[in-house]
């Protein structure tokens, strides 16, 4: 458990992947959030993932998918619709952490983004995520961003 990190840290590094994952699934074929996770607990390996947490994202993502969207468009230079399908999923899910996980420090919601997009991304769509999401935080989360010096510092 390295460099002070929380025990779950991993497991909630996996449930974010696999409901970016299933949140990319779901854009591109829509259906309900339940048919969503059931497929993709089915098909996908769970193993070593927190699934509560996982569902929670997935389930509220969705949710609040309406809300999040108006978010994260006044923070873009192009309509959502125009986005990376992975990069809008990777957005969306950070949105939500950053509204509604307010135990998770919005660095590590940033951090997190980061990876997925490096990962799953376009070429260079870390760098869209990572901006995109800095001003988000400091929208969403305006007193822990001030407090820490501010988003991106």
């Amino acid at each position: 458990m390295g460099r002070g990190r929380q025990p779950g840290f991993h497991a909630r590094r996996k449930a974010r992947r696999a409901a970016m994952q299933a949140l990319y699934q779901w854009d591109l074929s829509g259906g309900s959030a339940s048919e969503i996770e059931a497929q993709f607990r089915a098909e996908q390996p769970m193993e070593g993932v927190d699934l509560d947490y996982f569902a929670g994202l997935l389930r509220g993502t969705l949710a609040e998918v309406a809300a999040l969207d108006e978010a994260i468009a006044r923070h873009v230079d192009r309509p959502l619709a125009q986005v990376d399908p992975v990069e809008r999923a990777i957005l969306r899910l950070a949105a939500y952490e950053l509204a509604h996980r307010l135990e998770v420090p919005y660095r590590v919601v940033i951090d997190e983004a980061v990876e997925l997009a490096k990962r799953f991304g376009a070429e260079n769509g870390h760098r869209f995520v990572n901006g995109v999401l800095d001003r988000l935080a400091r929208e969403l989360r305006a007193v822990e961003t001030a407090a820490s010096g501010g988003a991106g510092a």
